[in-house]
């Protein structure tokens, strides 16, 4: 899931908490919304966590003078190029 779609779960069930007062007899609105921030919510935490775990990897040399560090960023695209 990404930020977007999470941010979006997020608000479609706050309005559906807060803003909707309408009640249906068959739905119960309220759970509903609560239950879609709660998965915006995970959704959320669960993209950040995969964001800054694949990010940044560092490869670690060693040579006879000196070990050096080296970082590099890995990029992934999901698009075809043009």
């Amino acid at each position: 899931m990404t930020y977007g779609g999470s941010v979006a779960l997020i608000v479609i069930g706050a309005i559906l908490r807060f803003a909707i007062s309408y009640s249906p007899s068959a739905v119960n609105l309220q759970l509903v919304g609560v239950i879609l921030m709660i998965a915006g919510a995970v959704g959320l935490i669960v993209s950040l966590v995969w964001m800054f775990g694949r990010r940044r990897r560092t490869v670690t040399t060693t040579s006879a003078a000196a070990p050096q560090t080296e970082v590099y960023e890995e990029r992934r695209y999901t698009e075809p190029p043009l």
